[in-house]
């Protein structure tokens, strides 16, 4: 049986921080690639990012860095940064692939490590396209998007908690490695591909029709939890539960007038308003008329005959639950789900983690791998990609430019 490794052989040298660009080295990680996370000596500028476990270990930094190989070296020094280089550069059909989020300079250089290898892939993260700093926090507001989140009647801007632009653009990272590789075998020419964080950001509000929807006049407004432009709000039970419903497509909302039994009113309000709720626009239209027939129904209900009538109806919704009842309650969260496997993660201790979303039918899932310690693979890595016997990595190490 293959093994699932559906890039076997393929080695990428990832010199990163924070998100984008080590969330896409850990997706190629994760369907069989290589992947040598160099950092300095003590770590990164993320190795102690937010949140923590109680010895100070990053979650986050273990979280973003399953199935990689740690290689730490003093960068400050010629020699770090020679040996740095010559990992990136280092000969092979499958080598020669660098992801990084770091200016393209120093050891860096996209010229300089093409002089070492000519077919060079390189990948370069970039917060805007002139190079310069961005952040999800910095590029959101350039946008406009914390103007149209909250409620109608906010007077101050709102930001998101989720970093959708680094996520993005982590998965564009992983995309745009592979589909420069696949030119190189064709080609046999290497590039320096560039992705900027904030033009993913514009890309994708393009995408979604808010560009054209500004350039027509057309002002977003802030509509709170309503789903714009179809039904959809939150509710409470009798119980007190919370629960997300939408109507989105038109199955959708035929089946929450089933379940409700809610036609002959929605009927009257089509009528009264003289729309036609089978348009989705026209439920966004119709929201608040449509929100109070369901609120009234959920509200005289208990949560458990409320997720019963619409599991049994086939009506879209979801439960609001913190992140600890997720992953104390939620079958979705748990071994069940075969996204999950458990691990021994140094510096935190037994826990379940996902591996890769994708579920490949040719090849079986790939077990679920611990981030590494930092600079764990250091001698290993040295050994089997630069040829150093173990005497030479020995002196590496006691002059302070390896580490491991």
């Amino acid at each position: 049986m293959d093994n699932g490794n559906l890039l076997e052989g393929l080695r990428v040298v990832e010199a990163a921080a924070f998100v984008a660009a080590p969330l896409g080295g850990m997706t190629l990680a994760q369907m069989g690639a290589e992947v040598i996370r160099i950092d300095a000596l003590n770590g990164g500028l993320d190795h102690r990012r937010w949140p923590v476990s109680e010895d100070g270990t990053s979650l986050f930094w273990t979280g973003l860095n399953k199935g990689k190989r740690s290689v730490t070296l003093d960068l400050a020094s010629p020699e770090g940064r020679e040996l740095a280089m010559a990992l990136i550069t280092a000969p092979g059909e499958d080598a020669g692939m660098l992801l990084t989020n770091f200016p393209p300079r120093g050891w860096l250089d996209h010229d300089a490590l093409r002089k070492r290898r000519e077919d060079l892939v390189q990948l370069t993260v970039q917060g805007d396209r002139h190079g310069g700093a961005a952040v999800d926090y910095t590029i959101n507001p350039r946008i406009g998007l914390p103007y149209l989140t909250g409620s109608g009647d906010a007077d101050t801007v709102v930001n998101h908690v989720l970093p959708a632009w680094d996520l993005i653009t982590g998965q564009m990272a992983a995309v745009g490695l592979l589909a420069a590789e696949r030119h190189r075998r064709r080609r046999g020419v290497g590039q320096h591909v560039k992705l900027a964080l904030e033009d993913v950001a514009l890309a994708v509000v393009g995408h979604l029709g808010f560009l054209a929807e500004a350039q027509l006049g057309q002002e977003r407004g802030r509509y709170g939890n309503h789903l714009f432009g179809a039904f959809g709000h939150d509710f409470a039970t009798a119980d007190g539960v919370r629960v997300m419903v939408v109507g989105l497509t038109g199955k959708q909302w035929r089946v929450l007038c089933d379940a409700l039994s809610m036609g002959e009113e929605m009927a009257a309000v089509e009528r009264r308003l003289g729309l036609d709720l089978a348009r989705e626009g026209d439920r966004f239209r119709a929201r608040e008329d449509i929100r109070e027939a369901v609120a009234r129904w959920t509200g005289a209900r208990p949560f458990a005959e409320v997720a019963a009538v619409f599991d049994r109806h086939g009506v879209c919704w979801g439960k609001y639950q913190t992140m600890r009842q997720l992953v104390r309650e939620d079958e979705a969260c748990s071994l069940a789900n075969p996204l999950f496997g458990e691990i021994d993660q140094p510096g935190v201790g037994r826990v379940i983690a996902p591996g890769l979303p994708l579920d490949f039918s040719a090849v079986p899932r790939r077990p679920v791998r611990p981030a590494p310690r930092l600079g764990a693979d250091t001698e290993e890595v040295l050994s089997e990609v630069l040829g150093l016997d173990a005497a030479a990595y020995g002196r590496l190490h006691d002059r302070g430019v390896a580490g491991g």
